[in-house]
């Protein structure tokens, strides 16, 4: 197989592969002739298999705070044996989950073999390649944050260099001598490069953690994740303006073929979906209720709307507080606040007449209907 070199690539050992806007020739002689061949994943066709399938990572804290997520959703995932790959989540009818590495979960939607899958956005970007089976069909589960960043040293010639504009600009990179990347990220590393016209780059993989390799003398730079970037700190190594690829944090993802053709999926994945967003919604909010004295419930919502702050989601509701001789003195008014404005808000009741406050966390807020929902139906054509 033969690829022109458009200036950048991307090393595994001994071997660098170009990346090419050309396309590739290749022998149909010599590929007729092969005695052996190799085949990798599935090719994309549905199964017949009838159970619904979900790919969990199977190790770390993505898995852990995976299956806590699902938990607060009442999907608690279920295993007979800790050591297996499948388990149960008994709130779905005929369905599977199934414990994978989440670049494999990745894979494994496209090769049909999973129907959904929860992975973190930088593996599903890194692995999926802009396949246009796979589906986003939750962006931000609220957990997993991190961003795939660049990084390159705080001394020798990078000391004054803040900027990815900076470091294109600097003579050092030609074509003989390109900047030398370290990462895993071997297709959005080269995307990105390319689409900021960095020209002369040349990724390699590296054993081990990544923020040695320049200070070994392995590589210029690296291209990793990044969480509070204290790790890159402590090995002399620093972020730089324009250099972050993608901000990443869990999402649920589909293939589009299950969705539209594999019995079930669709309304499971509602389901999963409403279950999902209306945990998420209620996360850091509070019911507050509290008496107070009124002419009438108008009068008092009246006096409660005047505050924002004090609208609730759709405004508040106020019901009359019946005394012991059965006359209305008093009305309750129940709103939903967010965490970090409890105290604030618990003083403008009071200022407005409020007393005998109550607060509880919320655990669910359900929509009339959830936004993704309508917005992945619109994606399939639905």
């Amino acid at each position: 197989m033969l690829m022109s070199q458009i200036g950048f690539g991307v090393k595994f050992g001994n071997w660098r592969c170009y990346a090419s806007s050309a396309s590739s020739s290749s022998s149909s002689s010599s590929s007729s002739q092969s005695e052996v061949a190799v085949v990798e994943g599935g090719n994309g066709r549905i199964s017949e298999r009838h159970q619904i399938r979900l790919g969990l990572p199977s190790k770390g804290r993505m898995a852990t705070d995976t299956t806590e997520l699902l938990k607060n959703c009442q999907l608690s995932v279920k295993q007979v044996n800790p050591r297996q790959y499948v388990a149960q989540i008994p709130e779905l009818s005929n369905f599977e989950v199934w414990f994978q590495r989440p670049k494999d979960i990745v894979r494994k939607l496209v090769s049909g073999d999973l129907d959904l899958g929860i992975v973190g956005l930088d593996t599903f970007t890194e692995y999926g390649q802009g396949n246009e089976d796979l589906i986003i069909v939750h962006e931000a589960l609220a957990y997993g944050d991190c961003r795939l960043s660049l990084a390159i040293p705080q001394y020798g010639i990078f000391e004054n260099i803040n900027s990815l504009e900076e470091l294109a600009k600097m003579p050092q990179w030609t074509a003989s001598k390109p900047l030398r990347v370290a990462t895993g990220f071997t297709y959005l590393g080269p995307k990105f490069m390319k689409d900021n016209g960095l020209k002369h780059v040349a990724f390699s993989t590296a054993d081990g953690a990544l923020e040695a390799a320049p200070a070994m003398g392995i590589a210029d730079a690296i291209l990793d994740l990044v969480s509070s970037g204290t790790t890159l700190k402590e090995n002399n190594l620093k972020e730089i303006e324009g250099g972050v690829v993608l901000e990443s944090q869990a999402v649920l993802v589909a293939s589009r073929k299950s969705l539209v053709q594999r019995k079930g999926v669709l309304d499971t994945t509602h389901e999963i979906l409403e279950r999902l967003e209306a945990h998420l919604r209620a996360i850091g909010q509070f019911t507050v209720t509290a008496n107070m004295r009124g002419r009438s419930d108008k009068e008092v919502a009246e006096r409660v709307v005047s505050h924002p702050s004090l609208c609730g989601l759709q405004g508040p509701t106020v019901s009359p507080v019946f005394g012991p001789d059965g006359e209305v003195k008093h009305y309750a008014i129940v709103i939903c606040v967010p965490k970090k404005a409890l105290y604030k808000s618990m003083k403008q009741l009071r200022a407005i007449g409020g007393s005998g406050v109550l607060v509880s966390p919320l655990t669910y807020i359900f929509d009339e209907e959830t936004p993704r929902w309508r917005r992945l139906l619109s994606t399939l054509g639905i």
